[in-house]
């Protein structure tokens, strides 16, 4: 038997690949197929399974290309209603992989059809259980994103997830091995555990969910300080539930390279937006006006989802050469399928063509630390989350999360401002669409709070009130 885990860093998810003699079986696939079917040919296995937890909302799953290409079925537990061919398995079905088994484990509560997979060795003693997004490491999954579908209140639906929990996990056994379908970073839930791999066990005694004394205190725990889902994450169920394009159709219609005077003529003909993917040094240097920055070496996928929102929005790609596929993968990960195409030659391309460009005032954190007390007008904007604002920050520095620019926006000075973040990457972000959005007036810190706190600026703990961490 082998069991492995398969981590994506940027969407914080787990996929997994389980063989035995002969016969394999994937959970919780991310669309591209390859890694999958590449596995199994050098194990010279065949795929027997595929199964999903449930109707993902924060990525979109490869289950109907995997199933097209290998001829498995995907299996989904009680209650999902999927409008593709599909195994719909009862509460306790096994399934046979070689000489280990797979039994359905139901656990709804993050959503109806939300189910556990309980891996059975060849003894037929349990040895682990794939807990999609019923039960992380350090948490739970949240039970607010379901509500609509399932004609249910948040609290109602945590309460379905205490029952699924205390009944059907908790009783297994201590050393039984935890692989959920997410880690820290995703907003699936909101207390996870860096670690991705862990013992139910361990998590009796840590995760606080678990450790919780009545069904009251267990709903009153997980549904406070739930923020707002990203707004892809409805448009991504849907995706999941009623079938997608195929990855290789969406990389033909977005591998389309144009030079510059088409790219303009694309951007101004489509209203496509440019989404700029360097990094944000590059980008502060020199960057398409309007464009805005994401850069694909950080969490790209979840800051696309959260900020773009609505997935046919129409893309155009700015990236560093060689890497347009990477980027256009990434991007339908999370269902962003209409890239239009992608500069050739990239920026140096654009500038070299004597079209319009424009830059970023990008400071370091001592020019920060030095202009401070000449211009205490100035209003310093700290794009982090609340919880790491809450940990330390600039005594005068304002709360404006990145997370809620579109809330925020318009709320700020439009003149007169420093923007940080943690490390430079949310904070150029900010600076993109502000600027996208005709502000201009500001100077953004390089290294962000890491740097600056290590200049002599004073230091504040705690939220604003009215903020929740």
């Amino acid at each position: 038997m082998k069991v492995e885990q398969i981590y994506t860093g940027c969407l914080a998810q787990g996929a997994y690949y389980i063989q035995s003699e002969g016969e394999a079986a994937i959970i919780d696939p991310l669309r591209e197929t390859g890694p999958y079917l590449e596995r199994a040919r050098k194990d010279n296995v065949q795929i027997k399974y595929i199964f999903e937890t449930h109707f993902h909302a924060d990525f979109v799953s490869g289950h109907l290309d995997l199933s097209k290409a290998t001829g498995a079925p995907i299996v989904y537990g009680p209650q999902a209603a999927p409008a593709f061919d599909a195994h719909i398995a009862a509460d306790g079905e096994t399934f046979r992989v070689g000489k280990v088994t797979l039994k359905v484990l139901h656990t709804p509560g993050h959503t109806l059809e939300s189910s556990c997979f309980l891996l059975l060795d060849e003894n037929g003693e349990p040895h682990s259980l794939f807990t999609g997004d019923t039960l992380f490491l350090g948490d739970v999954g949240r039970p607010d994103l379901a509500q609509k579908a399932a004609n249910l209140t948040q609290d109602e639906l945590a309460g379905m997830l205490y029952d699924s929990i205390y009944t059907k996990i908790l009783p297994l056994p201590d050393s039984l091995v935890i692989y959920p379908g997410h880690g820290a970073g995703s907003a699936c839930g909101k207390n996870m555990m860096k670690e991705t791999v862990d013992t139910l066990g361990h998590q009796k005694t840590f995760n606080y969910a678990l450790m919780q004394p009545t069904r009251e205190a267990f709903i009153e725990a997980v549904t406070d300080g739930l923020s707002e889902p990203p707004a892809y994450f409805p448009q991504n169920v849907l995706m999941n539930k009623e079938g997608y394009d195929s990855l290789a159709e969406v990389k033909e219609r977005a591998l389309q390279a144009l030079d510059p005077a088409a790219f303009k003529t694309v951007a101004g003909a489509s209203e496509a937006l440019v989404l700029d993917t360097r990094n944000a040094d590059a980008f502060a240097a020199g960057h398409i006006p309007g464009s805005i920055s994401i850069g694909v070496d950080g969490q790209f996928a979840p800051w696309v989802g959260a900020l773009i929102g609505d997935v046919n929005q129409a893309i155009l790609l700015v990236a560093d050469a060689g890497r347009e596929e990477e980027v256009i993968t990434r991007l339908s990960r999370v269902g962003f399928d209409n890239v239009l195409g992608y500069l050739a030659g990239g920026f140096d391309a654009w500038k070299q063509a004597g079209m319009e460009t424009d830059s970023v005032n990008r400071i370091s954190a001592a020019q920060f630390a030095e202009e401070l007390p000449k211009h205490p007008d100035y209003t310093v904007l700290d794009v982090r989350k609340p919880s790491e604002f809450a940990l330390g920050h600039y005594s005068k520095a304002a709360s404006f999360p990145l997370d809620d620019i579109n809330t925020w926006f318009g709320t700020q000075p439009k003149e007169h401002m420093y923007i940080h973040c943690a490390g430079g990457y949310r904070s150029m972000i900010a600076a993109s669409i502000l600027k996208a959005r005709g502000i201009h007036d500001f100077k953004e810190v390089a290294g962000g709070w890491g740097a600056i706190s290590k200049t002599d600026v004073p230091v504040a703990t705690g939220l604003p009130a009215g903020q929740n961490a």
